[in-house]
C-alpha cells in the first residue's frame, strides 16, 4: 500500500522544471499539489501516481524519492517509451501512464495522458487531462 500523500509547495516543482527543461501540464500540477501521490483508477485498473520529488523536509523525500524524473529515466531505456515521455503513474505491473509534448520539439509538455504498454513498446491516448479521470 502506498503511503498517504502530502501537498507539495509550486517551488518544489518548479524545481523538477527547472531540473528536466520541461514545463508539466497544470492539470497534473494541481492534482499533484493537493495530493503528491496516491491513487487513481483507469481503464479499470488502479495506477499509482508517481510524484515530484519534495526536498521540504527529511520526511517528504523519503516519500517521494521515486520521482516523476528517476522514474523516468529508468524508463528511456526501455523498447518503444517514447524518448521525450515523462511517466506520471504506474500499475504495478510494468505498465505507465506518460505524458509528452503538446508538439515535437516542445518543451510544455500536453494535458493528454496515455497508457504504455510495456510488452509491445506501444502507447495510446487513454484521457484528455488528468482532471478528466
Amino acid at each position: 500500500k502506498t503511503p498517504m500523500p502530502f501537498p507539495i509547495a509550486v517551488a518544489e516543482i518548479s524545481k523538477t522544471e527547472a531540473k528536466t527543461g520541461f514545463t508539466f501540464p497544470l492539470g497534473l500540477k494541481s492534482r499533484l499539489l493537493k495530493d503528491n501521490g496516491g491513487e487513481i483508477e483507469v481503464t479499470g485498473d488502479c495506477w499509482q501516481l508517481i510524484p515530484f520529488l519534495d526536498g521540504s523536509d527529511r520526511k517528504r523525500i523519503a516519500r517521494t524519492c521515486n520521482d516523476i524524473v528517476r522514474e523516468t529515466a529508468g524508463m528511456r531505456d526501455w523498447r518503444g517509451f517514447p524518448p521525450d515521455a515523462f511517466v506520471v503513474a504506474q500499475n504495478g505491473g510494468g505498465d505507465y501512464l506518460i505524458i509528452r509534448p503538446e508538439a515535437e520539439g516542445s518543451t510544455q509538455l500536453g494535458e493528454t495522458i496515455y497508457f504504455w504498454d510495456h510488452e509491445t513498446g506501444e502507447h495510446e491516448p487513454v484521457a484528455d487531462s488528468i482532471d478528466s479521470i
